[in-house]
């Protein structure tokens, strides 16, 4: 959850700061399926009555945010575009990596562990997307 609304927020600083469109694309794209997942996992957190916990991935992720988040509102327009991309290569690879490793091993619901499965290609479609961006930028 943490992961995603990060995510969103980072999208919705490019829609407002760029205006170059294939960075606005992918920053729609981000704010959309992100919001999706956001979307599936409440449905089911609340029909399994569990309340999710903060834990040692998502308060790292939310402590490095929230410099990320300073820096791309302070940058120069010029240079936003590069470092908005910059970080949703990183940023992905770092979640990819927190999904794969520590939380679809050690999700015990089976409905979760599916849920974090499916989501997982979408995570990698967002990398590849941002890296072919980076290229041509």
């Amino acid at each position: 959850m943490v992961a995603n609304k990060i995510d969103i927020d980072f999208a919705e600083i490019a829609l407002d700061r760029s205006s170059d469109e294939e960075v606005l694309g992918l920053a729609r794209t981000m704010a959309s399926d992100h919001q999706m997942v956001i979307d599936r996992a409440v449905e089911l957190v609340t029909r399994l009555g569990v309340t999710p916990q903060d834990n040692a991935v998502s308060q790292a992720l939310e402590k490095d945010a929230s410099s990320i988040r300073e820096k791309l509102k302070g940058l120069p327009q010029e240079e936003f575009d590069k470092a908005y991309v910059d970080n949703e290569v990183a940023y992905h690879e770092k979640v990819i990596a927190a999904v794969e490793e520590l939380l679809i091993p050690q999700a015990s619901n089976e409905e979760l562990k599916a849920l974090l499965e499916e989501v997982l290609p979408v995570l990698k479609g967002h990398l590849e997307h941002a890296q072919m961006i980076r290229k041509k930028h």
